[in-house]
This record gives structure tokens, C-alpha cells and sequence, in this order.
């Protein structure tokens, strides 16, 4: 990770405020790895991408993660802590077992057989995700079809909602893992200090999903349940909802199914409409998917404290972090405003302060 001191971290900010989801996805990646061009980092696996991220935030904002989640059987809300070191840990696991060539995909494509079928392909990328995320918006504009292209849960999957991993997603979960209350600024995090505080609303709201994020969720070729819930269609209707499914569903599958034999015999792309391959092929994806990439998707169980019941809760690191850093800069842009106007320094002057000096001299400013 390269210099991501305050002034650094306030130009992402702002650059990101121009844009949604992914754009705001591919800033934190690139604070991550400034070293990396776009173009790379779009090409990479959406799990490297995402064990990314958790090493940025922990770098940040130190090793506490407080999340909210809502009960999908009550509605109770639910509030705990994670332990980055935890989830960072095990995706470095899942990345160093990532199997190999067509049983794995790093240096060949998947592949799976069911029946007649025989079918390869490559794990979806970033650039993959996103193209299937304006495939899911084309063609209608309404808001039931955007809402399902933000919310739809990371997975190509069949009718029962396995996918390219994590179909669920938010639907499975009643709703992705939202911001808590402080974050961990204690943990030794650059930029953490006072202000290391999670936004108060669900992380998928205006400041994470408001756009284009989630791509369809991260490995988006959802089914029917995994889009088509209440979860999927919030801002519109169930129909415009599993429509954008299927186009995001359709898109993605032609980018990444590399070749199709049936019976033996190759199957020509124009001959093949992706939608056409059986649900059992296309569940078979799914699981190789999820296997060679598991890092991709983080969901949780949680237990609800008040009716027992297990939620299945969608961690999306991506609009998690972009949170944090929305309310850390917001704060940070209030400080500089109080300590310019009190002492008539620069906002440079100010940011070269540490989280410390610039709290005790808003203290002698409260105090005066």
C-alpha cells in the first residue's frame, strides 16, 4: 500500500463522490495497490480484489469491524463485532489454495461435466462483473431493474439460487451486513484516530450501492430466488427485477463460458444462447466457480439473539469501506473547518496534523 495519508485519502473521497459502485470500488483497490494499473486490477478475480480490500481497511481503520444485520425472520436488528485479522486470514487461505488450470482456472479455464454436457470457462473478473451490471440495466431504466442489478446476490445461478459464489446475497440475508457504530480506532490504522466511525446506515444505501455497485453483486449471473426476492425488487417491481437477472445472468455467461461440447460435439457460441444451457450445467458452474474463487463472496451466519433463528448475512467489503471512509472524511473536512476558522490555518496545515494534536486543539476550541 503506498501513501495513503490524509490528504491522499480526502482526494479518493472526492474522486469517488463522481461515481457508484464499481468506480468507487476500483479507487479503494487502487489506494490498495497504486502500483497496479486499472486495467489489471479489472482484470483480476474478484477475490484477490476483495483480499485486497480487507488488507486496506485493516491498514486504515485497524482490526475491529462493528456490523448490523437484520434478523430475516423477525426483523430484529442485530449488532456484532469481526475481527479483520480473522476474515483476512482466511482469504489468504483461499487464495494460496486456489486450485490450478481447467480443475481450478489461474492458468486454464474451469471444467465442468454433467451429463452431455462438457463445458469450460474462466472465473468472472472485475471488468466481467461490471459489464454485466449495464447488460442488467439496459433495455428498461426502471427502477426495478437497477435495484436488482445493485442488490443481486454474487452469483451465476440456477433456479435454487446457488451461484457463482454466494447466490443468496442479499435476498438469502434480508439484507447485505451494514455498518455499525465506531470502527476499530484503536487498532493502529493510519487514518484512524477519532473519526475511524462507521456510517450509521446500511452499507448498500446511498454511500455504497446507491449506483451501480455490487455489479450484480460480485459474481452476478443470478437465478430467479437469488434476484428475484423482495429483497432484489425493493425499488420496483418483481418482473423488471428477474429481467435484469437474466440479462446480467446471460452476459456474464458469454463472457466467461470459454467453450461448449455436447455429446462430444463442440457447440458454436451463435448456436448456444447462454441462457439455454440446463439449470443442472449451470449449477455445476456455480459450485466450480465458488471452489476456485471462495474468496469472492464473505457471507455470514448469524444467530438472532432474540428468536434463535440463523441468518445468512452478505460482508460486501467493498461498500463497507467505502462507508467508513465517507464519514471519516466528512469529520475530517468538519475539523479543518473549525481549526481554520478558530486559528486561520490551511486545510495543508491542518491535515499535516496527527488525529491527536488536531483533537486536542479542537478541545481548546470547545473549551474557549
Amino acid at each position: 500500500m503506498g501513501n495513503t495519508g490524509p490528504a491522499e485519502l480526502l482526494a479518493i473521497w472526492e474522486a469517488g463522490l463522481a461515481h457508484h459502485g464499481p468506480g468507487r470500488a476500483l479507487l479503494l483497490h487502487r489506494a490498495a495497490r497504486p502500483e497496479t494499473g486499472a486495467d489489471e486490477l479489472l482484470s483480476l478475480p474478484v477475490g484477490e480484489r476483495e483480499a485486497d480490500l480487507y488488507a486496506l481497511r485493516r491498514a486504515l481503520f485497524g482490526e475491529r469491524m462493528q456490523v448490523r444485520a437484520e434478523c430475516g425472520a423477525c426483523g430484529e436488528a442485530m449488532e456484532f463485532d469481526l475481527d479483520t485479522r480473522d476474515l483476512t486470514g482466511d482469504l489468504t487461505s483461499d487464495l494460496a489454495a486456489r486450485p490450478q488450470g481447467q480443475d481450478g482456472g489461474q492458468d486454464g479455464p474451469l471444467r465442468v461435466e454433467e451429463g452431455e454436457w462438457t463445458v469450460e470457462f474462466r472465473l468472472p473478473t472485475v471488468a466481467d462483473l461490471e459489464a454485466a451490471a449495464r447488460a442488467a440495466t439496459e433495455g428498461g431504466g426502471d427502477t426495478g431493474a437497477r435495484t436488482a442489478a445493485e442488490a443481486g446476490g454474487r452469483g451465476l445461478s440456477g433456479a435454487d439460487g446457488d451461484g457463482f459464489p454466494g447466490a443468496g446475497g442479499p435476498t438469502s440475508a434480508g439484507g447485505p451486513l451494514g455498518a455499525g457504530g465506531p470502527s476499530g480506532a484503536g487498532g493502529g490504522g493510519a487514518v484512524a484516530g477519532d473519526h475511524a466511525m462507521v456510517g450509521g446506515g446500511a452499507v448498500g444505501g446511498d454511500h455504497a450501492a446507491g449506483g451501480d455497485h455490487a455489479m450484480v453483486g460480485d459474481h452476478a449471473m443470478g437465478g430467479e430466488d437469488a434476484m428475484g426476492g423482495e429483497a432484489a425488487v425493493a425499488g420496483g417491481n418483481a418482473t423488471g427485477a428477474s429481467t435484469a437477472a437474466d440479462r446480467a445472468r446471460r452476459a456474464l455467461l458469454a463472457r466467461c463460458v470459454v467453450s461448449v461440447h455436447r455429446s462430444g460435439q463442440p457447440v458454436p457460441a451463435d448456436r448456444l444462447p447462454a441462457a439455454e444451457l440446463p439449470e443442472p450445467v449451470q449449477r455445476r458452474l456455480a459450485e466450480a466457480a465458488e471452489r476456485a474463487d471462495p474468496a469472492a463472496d464473505v457471507t455470514l451466519n448469524v444467530a438472532c439473539p432474540a428468536c434463535g433463528a440463523a441468518t445468512r448475512a452478505e460482508l460486501d467489503i467493498a461498500s463497507y469501506l467505502w462507508a467508513e471512509l465517507d464519514h471519516w472524511a466528512r469529520d475530517l473536512l468538519l475539523d479543518v473547518h473549525l481549526l481554520a476558522t478558530a486559528y486561520g490555518w490551511s486545510e495543508p496545515q491542518i491535515l499535516a496534523l496527527s488525529p491527536l494534536r488536531r483533537r486536542y486543539y479542537l478541545e481548546l476550541c470547545a473549551d474557549g
